[in-house]
């Protein structure tokens, strides 16, 4: 059994899976909150699947871009967990997770996650399906900054506030299909699928190299 935890931004999610499905799942907007926060809520997951930390087999850790802060919380507590256990740790990329469900073979699609001061964490991403293939650098700007650098017709999905969206509509000849603020909830069940496969390839990362993606 897989535990999954993602702590990249404000918003924060942790997530069991078997390799077949996901077996509970835990989201909520954490603020600043995460430090406080994440093992109260892990241990809560546990209860839930009524499991205990030796019916785990494996993590994964979302591993930004994101937040300077949140994005090595989730991190520090799973190389923590296999400082004690041994388990073997997975890192999968913040945008990658956001990106992966909406996914389809007819457009190209840009993954946004907040990073303050009207900026975002962003990556374009090929039309297709299976593993998320990225056709951009990551990026950290503002948007009036991004949209030119994105061809039409694109699809967005990502922590967009109503002006923000309202702007990306604006501003591209064709009007972009953005994703639903409902449908664009970055989940742990997404990051735990994404790292199924590399462990059970035996791809682990090693905890003690394994290190967030910061940009700026």
């Amino acid at each position: 059994m897989l535990l999954a935890l993602d702590t990249a931004t404000q918003f924060a999610s942790i997530a069991l899976y078997d390799g077949v499905s996901v077996l509970a799942e835990l989201n909520w907007r954490s603020e600043r909150r995460h430090t406080v926060e994440l093992a109260p809520q892990v241990d809560a997951l546990f209860k839930l699947r009524n499991i205990t930390p030796q019916d785990l087999t494996a993590l994964a850790v979302a591993i930004g871009p994101g937040s300077y802060t949140g994005t090595r919380i989730a991190l520090s507590f799973a190389k923590g967990i296999v400082a004690a256990t041994g388990l073997p740790l997975v890192g999968i990329p913040t945008l990658d997770v956001l990106a992966y469900p909406h996914l389809r073979p007819d457009s190209t699609l840009c993954a946004l996650v907040a990073a303050g001061r009207n900026r975002y964490c962003w990556a374009s991403y090929a039309p297709g399906s299976g593993q998320p293939k990225r056709t951009s650098e990551w990026g950290l700007n503002r948007l009036p900054e991004i949209s030119p650098q994105l061809s039409s017709p694109m699809r967005f999905v990502g922590e967009l506030s109503q002006q923000d969206a309202q702007y990306l509509r604006s501003s591209h000849d064709e009007s972009p299909d953005i994703i639903a603020p409902s449908l664009a909830v970055r989940r742990a069940g997404v990051l735990a699928e994404l790292a199924w496969p590399r462990f059970q390839a035996g791809d682990v990362d090693d905890p003690t190299t394994l290190s967030p993606i910061y940009l700026g």
